[in-house]
């Protein structure tokens, strides 16, 4: 049974931090771009952070460069997201996911991820995310 499982969330102030984990389970990890997406209320869901072992690739949103950043263990078969120096527009349900293949489309919204047609292989329930001011 496939599983993707978030944690860590909460509320935080302003220029916090909060470390993000996603458990993943009942697929291959490594063979899997693995990352996180957030939908804010009353806004379109953004592809945040991915991390593909197999490419050696790492994509972030321009909104959080400098400011999160994406880890695994592979012996844990968890992907971490730090987030450091919050922000009120940060807050958001935080969802991990998984995709075998077109990963960096589905991340930035672009290609495949604007086809309804194509989208990720597993995703989680999400997490919520808290930013106050």
């Amino acid at each position: 049974e496939v599983q993707v499982v978030e944690s860590g969330g909460g509320s935080v102030q302003a220029g916090g931090s909060l470390r993000l984990s996603c458990a993943a389970s009942g697929f291959t990890f490594d063979d899997y771009a693995i990352g996180w997406f957030r939908q804010a209320p009353g806004k379109e869901r953004e592809g945040v952070s991915c991390f593909s072992k197999s490419e050696g690739r790492t994509y972030y949103a321009d909104s959080v460069k400098g400011r999160f950043t994406i880890s695994s263990d592979n012996a844990k078969n968890t992907v971490y997201l730090q987030m450091n120096s919050l922000k009120p527009e940060d807050t958001a349900v935080y969802y991990c996911a998984a995709a075998r293949r077109h990963w960096y489309y589905y991340w930035t919204g672009s290609g495949y991820g604007r086809d309804k047609r194509y989208g990720v292989d597993y995703w989680g329930k999400g997490t919520l995310v808290t930013v106050s001011s």
